[in-house]
């Protein structure tokens, strides 16, 4: 359409359900019905919406999809609900490793509309592709009940299956951020259901334009672990989003933390400088700003292995880097750091925004770590 434009409207960073390291545990359906809640970061006259089969190993049959706006729970509005259509049908099956896209559906949503995603999946499913932590719940019942308007005694699954995205036609020149990183932008720590991330406090701020969260709690900057390595999943999950024209960057945590869980060294000062030097490269090389948070803090972390003198030295190195010498690699840096550590011992965060892990942010924290960004260097 003549001044229209397809955008990214919400997103979900998908993992394997195969790795070794499971934070959450992955699942398959038989006979069942899914319905998951996609809140959206935008709006526009119309939708469709992205189905996954990306880390399958066998073909995925979706019996019917369909789409309504959500009441609360697993209830929707009834007169909003639509049925989604592939190519005109009402059933698609994804192969291995594929993903679709359905035909546009004509029900105008806009900034903080609440969707509610209903997928049968009529044969028995291998492990499904999914969102680990979403910080939010899905709900499965026996049988096709796409059409139904709620689902009774439905069990309740905190994690989102087979969706990557939600796209919107929204007016040309329709500016799209994306939050490409870790837990502290998928939302971990913050409360269930209530859609208090940092990605959605920061939305919150902006006059014009919108953030999608492509956050994977567990995700590192180098080392595919929990779902693909930040440089390798960079352009699918980042560069090529529809109507992208920022990424916001928050990696290097897990890089840090997370191969103490396993006995091994964390990642050196000198390898994350170089890869979020690469990342940068390539985001302005695809014509995208690029803002990058400073790395949060972590000391307190009660999960073995995870802090270490060699890690905590390492990430006051890369911050200084970021501060310093950094600037001139980015568009401009967000101290996401400062703004939630301790003054007393920066390694650990405040305790008003920790989230108890002493890893996490809790609904303030986030808040705050949202409030670290300038929006005048991000430039929506």
């Amino acid at each position: 359409m003549a001044g229209k434009q397809w955008v990214a409207g919400f997103r979900s960073g998908v993992i394997s359900p195969f790795e070794e390291i499971r934070l959450a545990e992955p699942r398959g359906f038989a006979g069942q019905t899914v319905r998951q809640a996609l809140r959206l970061a935008g709006g526009g006259e119309r939708l469709r919406v992205r189905l996954t089969n990306r880390y399958g190993r066998a073909p995925l049959a979706v019996g019917a999809a369909g789409v309504a706006v959500r009441k609360a729970g697993d209830a929707i509005v009834p007169e909003t609900r639509h049925g989604l259509r592939f190519d005109g049908e009402g059933r698609v099956t994804i192969p291995a490793g594929g993903e679709v896209v359905s035909d546009p559906v004509a029900l105008p949503v806009e900034a903080g509309t609440e969707l509610a995603l209903s997928l049968f999946l009529p044969g028995e499913t291998e492990l499904a592709t999914y969102s680990h932590h979403p910080i939010e719940l899905s709900h499965v019942a026996d049988g096709d009940r796409v059409g139904d308007a709620e689902l009774p005694e439905a069990e309740e699954v905190p994690s989102r299956f087979y969706v990557t995205g939600v796209d919107v036609l929204a007016p040309e020149g329709t500016a799209i951020a994306v939050a490409f990183g870790d837990s502290w932008f998928e939302g971990v720590g913050t409360t269930l259901g209530a859609n208090r991330r940092s990605v959605d406090a920061l939305n919150e701020r902006l006059p014009r334009g919108w953030v999608v969260n492509e956050g994977i709690a567990g995700n590192r900057l180098l080392t595919e672990e929990v779902g693909e390595a930040g440089l390798a999943r960079l352009t699918r999950d980042a560069l090529t989003v529809p109507g992208a024209t920022h990424v916001l960057v928050h990696l290097g945590i897990n890089d840090l933390g997370l191969p103490g869980t396993v006995g091994l060294p964390p990642a050196s000062a000198q390898d994350l400088v170089a890869g979020f030097t690469e990342l940068a490269g390539r985001v302005r090389g695809a014509g995208l700003r690029v803002l990058v948070g400073t790395v949060g803090p972590f000391g307190g972390a009660i999960y073995p292995g995870v802090s270490t003198p060699e890690g905590l030295a390492a990430r006051r190195e890369v911050n200084a880097w970021l501060r310093g010498p950094g600037t001139e690699v980015f568009d401009a840096v967000f101290d996401s750091a400062r703004a939630v550590e301790s003054a007393e011992d920066p390694d650990l965060i405040r305790p008003e925004f920790d989230s108890g892990d002493g890893m996490h942010l809790n609904d303030a924290g986030a808040r705050a770590m949202a409030g670290a960004v300038d929006l005048a260097t991000l430039r929506l």
